[in-house]
């Protein structure tokens, strides 16, 4: 990079004159080779642990050692109801009423469970709308249901993909194909944000796009929930999942979450795959031999949660509270602009962003297209401290995270990818 000095200088301006700059003490920082912090932009793969979550753990921990099974009713965040925790705050994270959320098993799993109830094929309406190049568990999902129901993927999967040169969806093209195919579409599923991309949707348009042809409509928000400022209820969104490992910093593996819209939230006639925990809570432990499922989101739930996953995600929650999305997202779009602003001024032809420009079509990941690149230069990278995420054929995401990325890590970045560049 040509004036780095200069650079670095606006950057720690840019830094100390932030009101959300303190958020990156509250995470652990991985260190690079030689002892030094890494940047580290990888938070959509695995978001950084709060240091706050190693007590979170160690309280359950402790109350377990203390009172063994009677931590259900006596820890000091009893067990019995402690998913309920963490209900209001993943409400506001998604933009949702507290009965339409419930942390819940993983984001496979509660898609499945989903689609159990709301994908309902007859023979005229059996079609399900994804975008090509989903991240493959939704496809593998998505197309085990149709072949479950009987029907052919082949023509039960209606793939939409960018026109011929281009890396994104059109809004205007999603909208089209939904008006060609929706009277034989039952549902509609698609990425809040492209994991590859880093597009975003108009999850409002499309939502009342598939509703006007009476098709479900549902999301998968694992690149969404905790990057994208969300409003699923206002948007009359049907269904959605995710997970939290990654911008939701709960740890890997961490326990994923569902939304279903109010609207669902008494149809107890859909079918459902059923279990204890979903069960009313008046009688659930009388052990009767009939379901009687809770109202809302939570009577989809299956099994007890697992306590330590929980209080992991509820410590990240509570930061997530403090900063509020709003403000997440706005310092968000200025980390995210500045960053493609570097990259743009690197003196080099290689470089594409294929992410949209638009702030309203992209989260806070960045996808990097390098012209003639392998894997050799995200070595380099990485040998330089950058921790970020390589994607066959020539695809470097980097993902500048709001609560703990800040504006000198896009510049050291920056820089490293230019000198990496130019040794090439």
């Amino acid at each position: 990079m040509a004036n780095y000095d200069e650079a670095i200088r606006e950057a720690k301006a840019l830094d100390a004159g932030d009101p959300l700059s303190g958020f990156r003490n509250e995470f652990e920082m991985p260190l690079a080779h030689d002892g030094s912090e890494s940047i580290y932009l990888t938070g959509n793969s695995l978001g950084l642990m709060p240091k706050r979550t190693r007590d979170h753990v160690n309280a359950e921990l402790d109350d377990w050692a203390r009172l063994g099974v009677d931590g259900h009713l006596n820890a000091r965040h009893p067990w019995l109801p402690y998913h309920e925790f963490v209900t209001e705050p993943l409400a506001r994270l998604v933009g949702a009423k507290p009965i339409e959320v419930v942390a819940m098993n993983s984001l496979t799993v509660n898609l499945h469970l989903l689609l159990v109830s709301f994908y309902r094929p007859t023979s005229e309406r059996y079609k399900i709308i994804i975008e090509k190049g989903a991240f493959p568990s939704d496809r593998y999902a998505v197309e085990s249901q149709v072949r479950f129901h009987g029907y052919d993927a082949t023509t039960g999967l209606i793939e939409l993909a960018p026109r011929d040169g281009e890396s994104c969806l059109r809004t205007d093209d999603v909208l089209a194909a939904i008006d060609r195919e929706g009277e034989s579409t039952a549902l509609i599923l698609l990425g809040g944000v492209n994991y590859y991309t880093g597009q975003a949707f108009d999850m409002r348009a499309i939502t009342e796009a598939g509703h006007k042809h009476g098709c479900i409509v549902g999301f998968d928000l694992a690149h969404a929930a905790g990057n994208l400022e969300l409003r699923l209820n206002e948007w009359d969104v049907d269904i959605a999942a995710w997970c939290s490992y990654k911008y939701l910093n709960a740890g890997p593996g961490g326990i994923a979450g569902i939304f279903v819209n109010e609207r669902h939230a008494r149809s107890f006639d859909l079918p459902r795959f059923a279990g204890w925990w979903g069960h009313d809570k008046a009688t659930r432990f009388k052990m009767g031999p009939d379901f009687v499922p809770l109202e809302g989101a939570e009577g989809w739930q299956l099994s007890n949660p697992p306590i330590l996953q929980l209080a992991a995600l509820r410590a990240s929650l509570e930061i997530f509270d403090a900063a509020t999305m709003p403000a997440l997202r706005l310092r968000s779009e200025r980390l995210t602009g500045y960053l493609e602003r570097l990259l743009k001024a690197i003196a080099t032809e290689r470089i594409t962003i294929i992410t949209p420009s638009e702030p309203s079509e992209r989260g806070c990941q960045l996808s990097i297209r390098v012209r003639d690149a392998d894997r050799s230069l995200f070595d380099a990278l990485t040998a330089r401290g950058v921790v970020a995420d390589w994607r066959e054929p020539d695809v470097i995401r980097v993902a500048p995270v709001p609560l703990y990325n800040n504006f000198s890590d896009v510049v050291r970045f920056a820089s490293i990818l230019s000198d990496c560049l130019a040794l090439e």
